[in-house]
């Protein structure tokens, strides 16, 4: 039976420049109410590696985030599922992207964490595609086996060459 799933409020600050935009927090995340808390997710290391730092407690962690002018929101506001995986979504809603990037004026690129969270934003928010610059990077999941960290790594890296 599927489960009902309820995303995190947007980190975002008055200076983000770079939006990473996922798809729903999984398991791990959702326990630990942090994003991308699982530990073999890759997003962390990849920061932490940008930047040249590793930090320790999830509020460092978004502040470093902060100090690097990123922030992070999920696609989906709720939806049904079961697990971690994209692939088992059901019943998709979407968040409010155009309020928050009304909101969020200094906001110039838009980075999808894989696929899927590119798909899910394609079919709610198409208007938004054509006034923002974006990318779909390999999703930081273990589940996406096709590219290893060092891969994962080099394609983010070239989203964040201003950092």
């Amino acid at each position: 039976m599927n489960k009902k799933r309820f995303c995190f409020a947007p980190v975002v600050g008055p200076d983000t420049r770079f939006l990473v935009i996922g798809t729903m927090p999984g398991e791990a995340s959702l326990q630990a109410g942090e994003y991308y808390a699982f530990k073999h997710n890759a997003f962390w290391p990849i920061i932490f590696k940008l930047a040249g730092q590793t930090v320790q407690t999830y509020e460092e962690k978004l502040l470093l985030l902060q100090k690097l002018k990123i922030g992070l929101w999920d696609n989906l506001k709720a939806c049904e599922r079961e697990g971690s995986l994209d692939s088992d979504i059901k019943s998709a809603q979407p968040n409010d992207f155009e309020s928050l990037l009304c909101r969020c004026k200094k906001v110039e690129k838009l980075l999808f964490n894989g696929q899927k969270s590119f798909s899910f934003f394609k079919k709610f928010h198409p208007d938004l595609l054509k006034k923002y610059s974006y990318a779909v990077l390999p999703s930081t999941s273990p589940a996406n086996a096709r590219f290893s960290f060092a891969q994962k790594f080099e394609e983010w890296q070239k989203e964040f060459s201003e950092i």
